[in-house]
């Protein structure tokens, strides 16, 4: 299940970072409304490559950079849920929007749950 959530916690990071380049390009956002993704999508990256060596420090930042994500995206989604129509979408079409970070929010309260309960390091 370690290797799975590995790979789904890249996956992730690289969306959260491209997604939000894409949403972003030429769109007039401001530079820290971009920045924010690749704050919470790099943890994601690097955690989930250094838990190629399971350790219990490497394993609670792996949960941890999960973590950052479900807060980052938490008001992100329900902001887009509850007044869509205040939302500066950018490139992509707000329902589609409101659909992916729900989506990502989602997984990153299922992956967080899951990464306490992966095979911990052997002594």
């Amino acid at each position: 299940m370690l290797t799975f959530l590995r790979y789904w916690a890249a996956l992730i990071g690289i969306g959260l970072m491209v997604g939000e380049a894409i949403r972003s390009w030429g769109a007039g956002r401001h530079w820290i409304n971009v920045a924010d993704d690749f704050f919470i999508g790099i943890p994601m990256v690097l955690t989930a490559l250094l838990l190629t060596k399971n350790t219990f420090a490497r394993r609670c930042a792996f949960s941890a950079a999960w973590a950052a994500v479900a807060g980052m995206t938490y008001h992100s989604f329900f902001g887009k849920l509850l007044d869509p129509a205040s939302t500066n979408a950018g490139n992509i079409p707000v329902d589609l929007l409101t659909w992916l970070i729900g989506s990502v929010f989602l997984s990153a309260l299922v992956g967080l749950v899951l990464s306490f309960y992966a095979k911990p390091p052997s002594p």
